[in-house]
């Protein structure tokens, strides 16, 4: 493949060209098996090439954790040259979770299904503009406090470090019931008709509704924030 701009040659399809300066793909999809990483890039909603990396599982154990740690930064590291705006994933949890971790990239999951049409279907969608402030100046309002304790302040803070959230506005701690369990638990509820949605979190028998300003104008778009809020959530075991 060549450069787009230049048309220098590229070692790999969708490669951000070091001649001149220009990015070739603007996203990239990761289809996850245990054994097998398929990395399309795409240019809107164009595929602009794909690349394959590949693993053989060890049974458990620290060499499980090395190997997997080592096939995560192999796909991460091809994520690297492409330096895109957006990673959308879908397949292997533990695989998924560990490339994540090596990235910081705007990444979100998509459907396993087809993962490449769900994403070039929502490209096509208006896209969201995406916010650049820390993750600490996101949050604010009248209350301060947060349940769950360190755990509740490491939720809300996950929240905010998403790129489609303006801002997220703690509410008050209320009784809500017995509440048999202990530990924290987060979920993000449905969005409202002005994008934007609710952050519930629960302690025992308390429990804070945050509000979560995002930039989706609408429900439908919030859904889609609010779905991968909850992704996000799980996959950093915070649910």
């Amino acid at each position: 493949m060549e450069c787009r701009q230049c048309a220098s040659p590229l070692e790999r399809p969708g490669d951000y060209c070091l001649v001149c300066r220009t990015p070739n793909a603007d996203a990239v999809v990761l289809d996850l098996d245990r054994d097998r990483a398929t990395l399309t890039m795409l240019d809107g909603e164009e595929v602009v090439g794909e690349t394959i990396v590949t693993t053989t599982p060890e049974d458990g154990g620290e060499e499980g954790v090395v190997e997997l740690r080592n096939f995560a930064g192999r796909v991460a590291d091809e994520v690297r040259r492409k330096r895109p705006e957006e990673v959308y994933a879908a397949g292997d949890r533990d695989v998924l979770r560990a490339t994540r971790g090596q990235l910081r990239y705007s990444f979100y999951r998509v459907e396993d299904d087809d993962p490449v049409a769900a994403v070039q279907s929502r490209r096509g969608d208006r896209a969201l503009e995406v916010v650049e402030t820390p993750p600490a100046e996101k949050i604010g309002g009248s209350h301060s406090t947060l349940i769950g304790g360190r755990t509740g302040r490491k939720v809300v803070h996950t929240v905010a470090g998403h790129p489609h959230v303006k801002k997220v506005i703690p509410g008050p701690i209320e009784a809500g019931g017995s509440g048999s369990r202990t530990g924290i638990r987060a979920k993000a509820t449905r969005a409202g008709e002005n994008g934007n949605v609710r952050l519930l979190l629960r302690d025992g028998s308390s429990v804070q509704e945050n509000r979560i300003v995002t930039t989706a104008k609408d429900r439908e778009t919030g859904e889609r924030v609010r779905a991968d809020l909850n992704d996000v959530l799980t996959e950093a075991e915070l649910q």
